[in-house]
């Protein structure tokens, strides 16, 4: 199994790195676009970053919003005419609450775009499964119970949940598909001590790669370090244990905990990877990205909901650059080292390129 999670992907793209800065008039695709079909969801996480009120992400969201049909249909009639790469579905809400979800991946299916979800998994068996099976690229399950108990106490779930998402991951493990099951374990201080026990049991029910993240708890990286300083050695152990214990070329165990805990403060002025992968969310609204959604004071790019997607994205190409990360994002960001290493190769200087 190659590398899943690595920041060198950006690099197969070298004519969008070479489009992205300002002085560059060309304006390219997205290689990948998040998309969040549907703001309601069938678990109530006590975490939810969309739902608390000390985090801008979700500041402006509304639970009833929803992409119609139509203009899911339509959007992804201009992502494929635009030869964007890949589509990840993701919350806002439940995506595979999404009322249209099958129709979407069929329509999918019938495209170069690969596809991948980010699910709470509930949803992911019956017709759903075998669609994301046959066709998806990968599903990444969050997680963050290690028992009936535990697990209904962090989701609002009735008892016997955990047993039926772990009965789902086994079934969609022995499916005949391709599609690649993984799960993301979100850390805080109630699970800390559980990460082994977890980890054991996802990859005995067919789980090929885990993904281990911090619960983010303030836009503040103060306030955020030291709600996990209690746990940052106890995480580090237990992935360490496992490590030794389970990974392989067929069982992956990635820790973005401790990298994610550094993704705060910004010190350049531009957004590479808002150009690279925008969100599109349920208010029919492009964000810059995940980390800004439902942010309309500083994160949205343009709207969709009078206008084709390819219409706004390729319309004007300052809209790229409003955004000050100095400024405006000094608050969790999940590509902030994508970042320094793009503006790393962006600065190189052309006199010496040649003396690798």
């Amino acid at each position: 199994m190659g590398l899943l999670y690595t920041k060198m992907k950006i690099f197969n793209y070298m004519d969008k790195i070479q489009s992205l800065p300002e002085t560059n008039d060309l304006v390219l695709p997205p290689i990948h676009l998040r998309i969040k079909p549907t703001n309601t969801c069938n678990q109530k996480c006590r975490y939810c970053a969309y739902l608390d009120k000390n985090l801008q992400l979700g500041n402006d969201m509304n639970l009833k919003d929803m992409i119609p049909k139509e203009k899911m249909m339509e959007i992804i009639d201009d992502l494929d005419d635009m030869s964007v790469k890949a589509i990840t579905f993701s919350g806002g809400g439940e995506p595979l609450c999404y009322p249209y979800f099958k129709e979407t991946l069929m329509k999918l299916s019938k495209t170069n775009i690969k596809f991948a979800a980010l699910t709470n998994g509930s949803r992911l068996k019956d017709d759903l499964a075998i669609i994301f099976s046959k066709y998806a690229t990968w599903v990444r399950v969050s997680i963050d119970g290690w028992d009936d108990e535990s697990y209904s106490d962090y989701r609002g779930v009735a008892n016997g949940s955990y047993t039926k998402l772990m009965s789902n991951l086994n079934n969609f493990s022995k499916l005949d598909g391709d599609c690649f099951l993984s799960v993301c374990i979100i850390v805080d201080k109630q699970n800390a001590t559980h990460l082994n026990n977890l980890i054991h049991q996802l990859k005995d029910v067919g789980v090929k790669s885990i993904k281990i993240a911090p619960c983010i708890i303030s836009n503040k990286a103060t306030e955020n370090n030291f709600y996990h300083k209690s746990i940052e050695n106890i995480v580090k152990d237990q992935i360490d244990k496992t490590f030794e214990q389970l990974a392989s070329d067929e069982f992956e165990i990635f820790d973005s905990y401790h990298l994610q805990l550094e993704s705060f403060q910004k010190h350049y002025s531009w957004c590479p990877y808002l150009q690279i992968l925008p969100v599109i969310g349920a208010d029919c609204n492009v964000y810059a990205c995940h980390d800004k959604a439902y942010n309309l004071d500083q994160g949205l790019l343009g709207s969709i909901k009078k206008q084709r997607f390819k219409d706004m994205w390729l319309s004007e190409k300052s809209v790229f650059f409003q955004i000050n990360p100095s400024i405006h994002c000094n608050h969790h960001c999940v590509v902030n080292a994508h970042n320094h290493l793009l503006f790393e190769f962006l600065d190189i200087d052309d006199g010496h390129r040649m003396f690798v």
